[in-house]
């Protein structure tokens, strides 16, 4: 049994997903990691000294930067094991839905971390698109043949929607899968986004890039019910407001799961 003093030499946050070979938590490799156990203190606590001297890969300098970063590696489903769920919200939709099985699709849900606070990037839909058109939402679409997951599909369609590229956003989990009325099976991928990253909107399909404050879109007041009709049924819907912008569906059924993740992880 280690000695109580062993047992504190440790750089270990709680947060262990390895990221190009390092620890999101303690950026230690993993020959550090596998070594830590046959090491004395002494050589504990210089391997402890030297990390904060340590250069992050890029992907996690940019995490670095946002002030969430700890408590989203907590809450959010690690990218190499997705829920396999019909949807956290399949049971109130279960006789709207059309018949079949859903199609995958996937959103970037991004956080762009500022001075002033971090904040959540959302686009509004052009008003011709066949599916939510007009709507707030995600970067994001169906899960093509070619995509080799949904985070690869979300970093595509995200690019191909605003032009942002690999090297301006590291995806850090996954939240629950969202089910929506259309026929589609929605797992949303959150990541970081370069604070200095500016938006090209395809013109095609998205009319508008905007960002919100996650502070705002995480306090529950913030969020309410609306009750409208589909198909001949009453149906509750979550929504927000927030300047001139309506944001309600599955963005705000995304950005709930978010805040409920974040609460029960704490």
């Amino acid at each position: 049994m280690p000695s109580p003093s062993s047992t504190q030499l440790s750089p270990c946050i709680g947060v262990c997903a390895l990221h190009e070979g390092v620890c999101t938590g303690c950026l230690r490799t993993l020959e550090e990691i596998a070594a830590w156990s046959r090491m004395g203190d002494d050589a504990r606590r210089a391997l402890m000294e030297r990390l904060p001297g340590r250069r992050p890969p890029m992907s996690l300098e940019l995490a670095s930067r946002l002030p969430e970063y700890t408590a989203l590696a907590r809450a959010l489903h690690p990218l190499e094991t997705p829920p396999a769920t019909q949807g956290w919200n399949h049971g109130e939709l279960e006789d709207l839905l059309p018949p079949g099985p859903p199609a995958a699709a996937a959103v970037l849900a991004g956080l762009v971390p500022h001075a002033h606070g971090t904040t959540v990037l959302l686009t509004r839909r052009h008003d011709g698109l066949r599916h939510h058109a007009g709507q707030v939402s995600f970067p994001g679409g169906r899960v093509d043949p070619g995509d080799a997951d949904a985070v690869a599909a979300a970093l595509r369609e995200s690019d191909e929607e605003i032009a942002l590229k690999a090297g301006q956003v590291m995806p850090l989990g996954l939240l629950d899968t969202f089910a929506t009325v259309s026929g589609f099976l929605v797992t949303p991928v959150v990541a970081v986004i370069d604070p200095a990253f500016v938006p090209i909107p395809n013109p095609g399909e998205v009319a508008e890039v905007f960002e919100v404050p996650l502070d705002y879109l995480m306090e529950p007041r913030n969020l309410r019910t609306v009750e409208l009709e589909f198909k001949g049924r009453a149906r509750t819907v979550l929504e927000y407001d927030w300047a001139q912008q309506r944001i309600w569906g599955a963005t705000a059924g995304i950005l709930y799961n978010l805040r409920r993740r974040l609460e029960k992880s704490r």
